[in-house]
């Protein structure tokens, strides 16, 4: 019996298939994640949900070993950066933090222009924070308290102006909210970032405002614009002198919170999802995180997946009815 001996440019070819199966395998079989994860905020540096979306990443980061890479991609009411994600590959490493301006807004009010369906086209990951807004207005607005606010309104229907980040966001639409409730008129005049529109409130050009209070806090507490309400239905506990507007007739049981959370592309695996909701439920958890949320007026809040998923279409519903009501076309 007689066997062949492989030649030298044989057992080569064996040998440099097998180093690259090898190879391959390893790639395939690398934890999650074993590179840099990219988050887009589709927003402005500075603001309140880049702000938040630090806070909670940084930690997030120290505890899965890994950097949360936070890139800013504002514009569109946030709808650019949100594309941005929904085209992204799904394999975990191209996040979307935000709230619910391009996720639920967005594609209420300029439906022919926004590409994408969020409920659909990205995976809810983690509900991370809420935190409600606050109505403000310049220091020179003769008006004490919300009611007498509501009775300048009336007097001067159409005449006083508030502030937004642009047509279709969640700020526009919680005014609007507002203005139904109450019975008032007034003036809209959009921006293009949350902090431009504090700048021209605090200087006395814009009459009022209806802003995150991560954002809108140091501006109270300094005494650059006037706190007429916050939208929670108990006051909070960072304003703690500040009333809620639904201790005012017109707004009893108001309760309008803005949330911060975590979104990946649709079809991530959901390993890689329920990894990433686990972490931060952990992350949220350690009181020094918790202390500097509450500090910056926010809640920390922990859903996961299937919860937040819950969340967002019955936000969406909620949504339908005051957009319609309202009127409100960014087209």
């Amino acid at each position: 019996m007689s066997f062949a001996v492989p030649s030298f440019s044989h057992r080569a070819a064996v040998a440099a298939a097998l180093v690259l199966a090898v190879t391959s395998a390893g790639a395939q079989t690398a934890p999650y994640p074993s590179r840099p994860i990219t988050v887009v905020v589709p927003f402005s540096a500075g603001g309140s949900v880049d702000s938040a979306a630090r806070l909670v990443l940084q930690k997030a980061g120290e505890r899965m070993k890994q950097t949360f890479v936070i890139e800013n991609v504002a514009g569109a009411a946030g709808t650019i950066g949100t594309q941005r994600v929904v085209r992204a590959p799904a394999d975990g490493y191209t996040l979307l933090f935000a709230v619910a301006s391009p996720i639920n807004v967005a594609p209420l009010v300029s439906p022919t222009l926004v590409k994408y369906d969020a409920l659909r086209d990205l995976a809810p990951v983690s509900l991370v924070a809420t935190s409600p807004f606050v109505l403000v207005g310049n220091p020179k607005l003769k008006a004490a308290g919300t009611a007498e606010l509501l009775q300048l309104a009336k007097q001067q229907p159409g005449k006083l102006s508030y502030g937004t980040d642009g047509v279709g966001t969640s700020m526009h639409v919680t005014v609007e909210l507002i203005k139904q409730r109450a019975g008032i008129d007034l003036l809209h005049v959009p921006y293009r970032s949350g902090p431009q529109v504090l700048t021209e409130l605090s200087s006395g050009l814009l009459d009022l405002a209806v802003m995150p209070i991560t954002l809108a806090q140091p501006f109270i507490k300094d005494g650059k614009v006037k706190a007429f309400g916050v939208t929670s239905k108990q006051r909070w506990p960072s304003l703690p002198d500040t009333p809620s507007l639904s201790e005012v007739p017109a707004f009893q049981g108001l309760d309008v919170d803005s949330w911060y959370g975590l979104f990946a592309p649709a079809q991530t695996d959901a390993a890689i999802v329920e990894r990433l909701a686990r972490e931060l439920a952990a992350v949220i958890a350690d009181p020094e995180l918790r202390r500097r949320m509450e500090d910056a007026g926010l809640k920390p809040t922990s859903q996961n997946a299937q919860q937040f998923a819950a969340t967002l279409k019955k936000e969406r519903d909620t949504l339908a009815a005051v957009i319609t009501a309202a009127g409100i076309k960014a087209e």
